[in-house]
């Protein structure tokens, strides 16, 4: 069996592995480099170069340098500029997309989509406005955004390095930008005069109690002298109850203590504050004695009160006149508080520290639940409850597996919140106040970057190089603490890329990808190039809106390559076209962490994203190609 056979066959289980999504997408890039060392495929001792490619490096080095522009201040002051739009739907879109596309040309386009998605989800709760209008145009103003720039995304840097591999000179920073500035002003143009129009508007998730329905589903629940959980701790409570209970807090004269704090032992008189359903709360009842509504000792103390107010029926007519009303009056305030002790009350919220988070594509939750988790005793948080494509979860929490998307609603110590949201893989919505940094780190953030960019545009250093000193820097000056930039390295999609080059590399070698061009090239003989070029455009998008947008970009590289050669074409144009190509992932919600992480919040279901994605797809086919043609010219 030829080796271009072979290298089909892997790369048909890998490109099966990432569509089922079984296992996450560095694990299926592992499976495929291991499997082609294996079959001889890729020598053993180059199986790890891909590690310390230029591309992977550079990802790495504009990742730190994101999270750097994130505490330094600069991206809280655009958003807190972006707060200030009023309630015009097209103001809101034009400031939002188009802020998000300028950050996601100097920085990471996830992070720059994660810096903006609470302020577009507090913008569409300030105006009551469905978030279905503006999470989607906000993902793909991230996409478009990083066509315009080397470091924008990583298909261009995929590309760039790949080009410097075949004529001895990557793609500079900038060449990307005449291109992709005239694809994102378009397609930005589309999305907020009509591309809105296509998404689909989902009422009700703009508010947190509606989403949740927290307002209607927190209660008191008070023990008794007879209860069965005087004594218990709430660990033990949800032992008895086989259910992580939902409590929420604990009031003890008259002082309420955070559920997930509170460590002693629950005694007569404390009342829980309790989020759940009927069933949760009849279950409460009947396995723990706890009782809804007030205290019954207040109802007695009443009813003693009155008694003690009889008189003796010696008194003159006018005392016995006097008790009557008296009486009348108690009778009546007696039978109120009962009523009012037939109803669930609704305590307020405030001062809980509740939080919602969307679970990200490399979160650590994926496919786990609360106990595989900890979450309580390990991460300090409190799961309250789960929502799912615009719905709460009405499972048991217990049960409930974490996708990338789920929106989670969240109580723990506001001091450890964001530490603890940041180790699980979880972006904070629309409550995360912006804190804007110290002007002095600011500017030194922009100046380092500056330099970082005029290093990289004279050709004194390489842009893996620049880049790297520039995020070294940033950390010996204190931009940035050394932890945040091991968190804000992207470690999945790191391993992605050291994986899948060498087998990239190995679809080259064997053949493979000449093989592939040699049938396009048959099948467009008897038509122009540039139909050729359409057709390498289509077959790389469609295979980013399946697989991730870097290993799109990996795989259809080479074959670019071979297409220009066969043809005796100048290989940029084809190169671009892989470039800008891969980076549109608009159909679907798997093709881009972005896509992912807005369709939870959005309540987007799997089909609404080909409604915008497909026109817009189009558009960007119609307006790139003659742009590349003329800047790079065949």
């Amino acid at each position: 069996m030829s080796d271009a056979v072979l290298i089909y066959g892997v790369l048909g289980l890998t490109l099966a592995g990432f569509v089922w999504g079984r296992f996450r997408y560095d694990l299926v890039a592992l499976m495929a480099l291991l499997g082609s060392v294996l079959l001889g495929l890729v020598p053993s001792e180059a199986a790890f170069l891909g590690f310390g490619h230029p591309a992977v490096i550079t990802v790495a080095a504009v990742l730190v340098l994101s999270k750097g522009f994130e505490r330094s201040g600069l991206v809280d002051i655009i958003a807190e500029q972006a707060l200030r739009v009023g309630e015009r739907l097209l103001l809101q879109l034009l400031v939002l997309t188009g802020t998000v596309l300028l950050l996601s040309a100097v920085m990471n386009n996830v992070g720059a989509l994660a810096l903006m998605l609470p302020v577009a989800m507090r913008l569409a709760r300030a105006h009551d406005t469905s978030p279905s209008l503006l999470l989607m145009p906000l993902a793909f103003g991230s996409l478009l955004g990083g066509l315009m720039t080397l470091i924008g995304t990583p298909p261009n840097i995929i590309v760039a390095s790949y080009r410097g591999t075949l004529t001895g000179e990557n793609f500079g920073l900038f060449d990307f930008t005449p291109v992709g500035v005239a694809v994102a002003l378009a397609g930005l143009v589309f999305i907020v005069l009509l591309g809105w129009r296509l998404t689909p508007q989902r009422q009700g998730q703009a508010s947190a109690d509606e989403l949740f329905d927290t307002a209607n589903y927190l209660v008191e629940l008070r023990l008794t002298e007879e209860a069965k959980a005087c004594g218990w701790t709430l660990s033990e409570l949800q032992q008895e109850l086989d259910e992580p209970v939902p409590v929420i807090g604990v009031i003890r004269d008259d002082k309420r203590r955070p559920g997930h704090a509170f460590l002693g032992a629950l005694r007569a008189g404390d009342i829980l504050l309790v989020e759940g359903g009927p069933e949760e709360i009849k279950l409460l009842e009947d396995r723990a004695g706890l009782r809804l509504g007030a205290e019954p000792e207040a109802v007695e103390e009443e009813e003693d009160a009155g008694h003690e107010t009889a008189e003796p029926r010696e008194r003159a007519a006018g005392d016995a006149d006097r008790q009557k009303r008296e009486g009348a009056e108690k009778k009546k305030e007696k039978e109120e508080e009962e009523a009012k002790e037939e109803t669930p009350r609704a305590p307020s919220t405030e001062g809980l520290q509740l939080v919602e988070a969307v679970v990200r594509n490399d979160s650590m939750m994926v496919n786990r639940t609360v106990s595989q988790l900890r979450l309580h005793h390990q991460h300090g948080l409190h799961l309250v409850a789960v929502a799912r494509d615009g719905a709460r979860l009405k499972k048991r929490l217990r049960e409930v597996r974490f996708r990338s998307g789920d929106v989670l609603l969240l109580q723990g110590d506001e001091a450890g919140l964001a530490e603890a949201l940041g180790t699980l893989g979880c972006l904070p919505l629309a409550s995360r106040n912006l804190t804007l940094g110290q002007p002095r780190l600011l500017l030194v953030s922009l100046g380092i970057f500056a330099l970082a960019i005029a290093a990289m545009l004279l050709d004194l250093l390489p842009a893996a190089v620049a880049l790297s000193c520039a995020a070294l820097l940033s950390l010996l000056v204190g931009v940035l603490p050394l932890r945040d930039a091991y968190q804000a390295v992207d470690g999945p999609v790191i391993v992605l890329l050291g994986a899948m080059i060498p087998v990239g590399q190995a679809l080259e070698s064997s053949g493979g990808a000449a093989l592939i061009a040699e049938t396009l090239l048959t099948l467009g003989a008897e038509w122009p190039v540039v139909v050729t070029l359409v057709g390498l455009f289509a077959l790389s998008m469609l295979l980013s809106n399946v697989i991730n947008n870097a290993a799109a970009a990996l795989l259809m590289a080479p074959i670019a390559a071979s297409l220009a050669e066969g043809f005796g074409a100048s290989v940029d144009p084809f190169l671009m076209v892989v470039a800008v190509s891969a980076s549109c992932a608009f159909l679907t919600p798997i093709g881009h962490q972005s896509n992912t992480l807005v369709m939870g919040p959005g309540g987007y279901r799997f089909g609404d994203y080909w409604r915008l994605g497909l026109p817009l797809s189009l558009l960007v086919l119609v307006v790139a190609i003659p742009m590349i043609l003329w800047v790079w010219p065949l």
